[in-house]
């Protein structure tokens, strides 16, 4: 009886909280901010350490302040002799300059290299796919990937899609800038002309067929 009034009294207090939230006025949120790649081509691509990787820190006859570390989700590390060291946004070599830097307060002329491991990398260098594709995802950019490499990543067009009215989204200097890609015709018609580089931060919207 006491859990059957419980559950009851639980019910009725949510139902008045959903009344109450209903009641109130809705925000406007701003904008997201527009995070744009330094890649403006293929051939300057350069990996980028994100949140989540594993980075390698290897500091030349000092062993004890070397080792592995995970990079926290507000883009830091922390090593034996530094609290947060902000590594995201930077490339393996960046890092390790930067590092010796910082040891340089405590070690004479530090040499430091840094590789990295389970490579995830910053979301302004991931591609995302969206809408009509059999597995809408977020993907890590590989260097000289194409349109192609990423619909195999995502299996291919739902039954539903429309693949020749798909959108690229890229942001250059700072503008969003759409672009028509036409992936039916690559994927289904063979036609490798409709293949295209992607580069980091692209954005594809793959919309719905209304036939």
């Amino acid at each position: 009886m006491e859990n059957n009034m419980f559950c009851k009294l639980k019910t009725a207090t949510l139902i008045f909280l959903a009344y109450a939230i209903s009641g109130c006025s809705v925000l406007t949120l701003p904008p997201a901010t527009i995070h744009q790649s330094n890649t403006v081509d293929v051939s300057s691509y350069k990996y980028l350490i994100g949140a989540g990787d594993v980075v390698n820190i290897f500091v030349w006859r000092n062993p004890e302040v070397s080792g592995t570390f995970v990079v926290r989700p507000d883009g830091m590390i922390t090593t034996s002799l530094v609290e947060d060291i902000p590594v995201s946004g930077k490339t393996p070599t960046e890092l390790a300059r930067a590092i010796e830097e910082i040891l340089a307060t405590y070690l004479r002329e530090p040499v430091v290299t840094v590789t990295v491991n389970n490579f995830v990398g910053p979301f302004s260098e991931q591609i995302r796919v969206i809408g009509e594709a059999s597995e809408p995802k977020s993907i890590n950019y590989t260097q000289q990937m194409t349109l192609l490499d990423v619909m195999i990543q995502v299996g291919g067009l739902t039954e539903f899609a429309d693949g020749n009215d798909a959108i690229l989204v890229r942001v250059e200097n700072g503008v969003q800038k759409q672009y028509e890609v036409y992936i039916e015709d690559l994927i289904k018609n063979g036609e490798i002309g409709a293949n295209v580089d992607i580069l980091p931060g692209d954005i594809i919207v793959i919309p719905e067929t209304w036939f």
